[in-house]
């Protein structure tokens, strides 16, 4: 099984971005208290540190001209990854961003993947 967590609502591309994106886009537009700020950024440090970035192996996973739906998930036995989400979630709470999450054994295709994580490109939406 693969976990993500992502935006209840599609950004302005269509995209429903993840936790990680929502938290970098608070940060980034000087959003946060000087704590969240704190709390941010180690958080980020420490999963920087924790598992590989996919765009190492394949520049392009993140291309918006080439995967503009890519979306990475955690395995379900990355459990030392998936405990240190709730920092994030408390996080977007305090800023009202709502954000669910996604539990599934077949995401869509993987455009990579290692030992904690796969890459995505989602399957189409019928409807």
């Amino acid at each position: 099984m693969f976990i993500w967590y992502q935006s209840s609502v599609p950004n302005h591309r269509g995209i429903y971005p993840g936790i990680f994106g929502l938290a970098n886009t608070l940060a980034n537009n000087g959003k946060l208290s000087d704590t969240d700020w704190a709390t941010w950024r180690s958080g980020n440090d420490w999963y920087n540190a924790a598992y590989p970035d996919p765009c190492k192996t394949n520049p392009a996973v993140y291309d918006s001209q080439v995967n503009p739906h890519a979306a990475a998930w955690f395995k379900d036995t990355a459990t030392h990854l998936l405990e240190r989400i709730e920092p994030y979630l408390e996080l977007l709470k305090r800023h009202d961003v709502q954000v669910v999450k996604l539990i599934s054994a077949d995401p869509g295709q993987i455009i990579y993947e290692d030992t904690v994580q796969i890459v995505v490109v989602p399957h189409e939406v019928k409807i």
